[in-house]
């Protein structure tokens, strides 16, 4: 009988609140690879945590693969890197700034820290980068990554050493069509090569390599066993048929007051040697409703950074917004009063020692904590989003301490809670389950359909668009030559 290479035996995950996991058991031989399911909160990066040893726990984990040690390696959400100074404060405009950028380490800089002493770095490294399709970002700060290249580098970092046991959470947040079908190749071909692979699939379907299957559930593991046996309907019992009620928005009165909401002539935007687009013109009159899209790495997070006041490169270039060209007095905030938004960058760097309650509370004057007393009439409709999205039972808990995707909720309701004419959404269901996701598009429908609401959306998943979406406006290159596409909607999201 071939003898298990991972046996977890009354595992329990305690924070300081709760148990997140009690009495979790199971055992995984060398050829099988496990992927965890879950509803949204269910423990499943608490258990992926425990397994690399990256957080406390009670029980037993061990791994036997026939070596003296085991060499585990876990790639989590996003990768938390400190500065050239050995810190790790950064801040969320520092990435579009090329002077405060060059705090950070380089891509090449990180990937030699990760790699084995006795190998041939050089071309260590640039084979992984080769393989993974990143080269190019063999020099660049790591704070400039956008998020797809960001899940890039994390797979590289792990692979440029490979080890025995690697543990991937959500990999494929972020990630474009082809980029998903990439990384599942890359992660077939390491298994056959030995390495076992433990994976947090999120809302994507489970790649062919996965043999094994675990769902959480109320602390515990409700099933595991092998995928063919796996129904996710029957494990799932989360209440799919929620919607939120429209009648019941906060404050969600039509906002009315401008014709041209964006207007972009001829735009460019490059980092040093490296330019990220040239030429592109982009004209959003009051009320549409568009989706960005494009390859990751195409330059959709730095061109909204522009519509958003956070790229200074926004002054250099002819940009009208609300009817004003940038840098013709008006201030950062008063682009950022009229505009609600959120992105996986500015979850990434937003400050979690706030409770939920300041967190969307910083809303009104959008800023990352919240530092300014706020009135009567904004207390209660902070009051009134905690209920509607069902996240009052957070409220006073520090932003850090809930999961990932309750995290991004509270965000969600921090760009909502002003009422502001225009939405920017960057992957805004990114770290929900798919019920959230579901939930969370009917309510952006329900804010804009009908509406003067502005809607600048973002996705990689066709599942996630909302309905209301009139515009598509893609990100492309060919060779050195950069350019967009206009086009009436549909449901093709690259």
């Amino acid at each position: 009988m071939q003898k298990p290479s991972i046996i977890v035996k009354d595992l329990v995950v305690k924070t300081q609140d709760n148990s997140v996991l009690d009495g979790i058991s199971f055992s995984l031989r060398s050829t099988e690879h496990l992927a965890i399911f879950g509803n949204s909160g269910s423990g499943k990066t608490a258990l992926a945590k425990a397994l690399a040893g990256r957080i406390h726990y009670n029980g037993k984990v061990s791994f036997d693969s026939g070596s003296e040690k085991t060499r585990v390696e876990m790639v989590e959400q996003r990768y938390s890197f400190k500065n050239l100074c050995g810190i790790s404060e950064f801040y969320y405009q520092q990435r579009f700034n090329s002077f405060d950028s060059e705090d950070a380490p380089t891509v090449y800089e990180e990937l030699v820290k990760a790699s084995s002493k006795d190998s041939k770095q050089g071309n260590n490294i640039d084979n992984t980068l080769a393989i993974l399709g990143i080269e190019q970002l063999k020099n660049s700060p790591l704070i400039q990554l956008s998020s797809g290249e960001h899940k890039r580098f994390q797979l590289a970092k792990a692979l440029v050493n490979p080890p025995q046991v690697l543990l991937l959470d959500t990999p494929y947040t972020g990630l474009d069509v082809a980029s998903v079908q990439e990384l599942n190749q890359i992660l077939d071909a390491i298994s056959k090569k030995g390495t076992q692979i433990i994976l947090i699939p999120g809302t994507f379907p489970v790649p062919d390599f996965i043999t094994s299957i675990a769902f959480l559930e109320n602390k515990k593991l409700s099933f595991f066993g092998n995928k063919e046996n796996y129904h996710a309907d029957e494990f799932n019992h989360a209440d799919e048929n929620f919607i939120y009620n429209a009648d019941l928005l906060p404050d969600s009165s039509e906002t009315t007051q401008f014709g041209s909401i964006v207007e972009m002539k001829n735009i460019h935007l490059n980092y040093g040697a490296h330019t990220i687009f040239t030429g592109l013109s982009w004209e959003i009159n009051e009320g549409e409703k568009w989706l960005l899209k494009g390859r990751n790495g195409s330059g959709k997070s730095s061109l909204l950074s522009m519509i958003t006041g956070d790229h200074p490169q926004a002054y250099s270039n002819e940009i009208y917004l609300f009817g004003k060209r940038r840098g013709s007095g008006e201030s950062i905030w008063d682009i950022k009063q009229k505009t609600g938004f959120i992105s996986p960058e500015l979850h990434a760097y937003f400050d979690k020692n706030v409770t939920c309650f300041q967190a969307i509370g910083s809303g009104f004057f959008d800023t990352i904590g919240l530092f300014k007393k706020l009135s009567t009439a904004q207390y209660n409709t902070i009051l009134q989003w905690l209920d509607f999205l069902r996240v009052s039972h957070v409220s006073t808990k520090p932003l850090h301490s809930i999961s990932a995707s309750l995290q991004r909720m509270i965000l969600l309701a921090r760009a909502l809670v002003k009422n502001p004419p225009l939405l920017v959404l960057d992957e805004p269901c990114q770290g929900l389950d798919q019920k959230q996701s579901t939930q969370f598009v009917s309510l952006v429908d329900s804010i804009c359909s009908g509406t003067n609401k502005t809607l600048i959306y973002v996705s990689h998943d066709e599942r996630n668009v909302p309905e209301c979406i009139e515009k598509v406006f893609q990100l492309e290159k060919k060779g050195d030559q950069y350019y967009s596409i206009i086009e009436p909607a549909t449901l093709a999201v690259a």
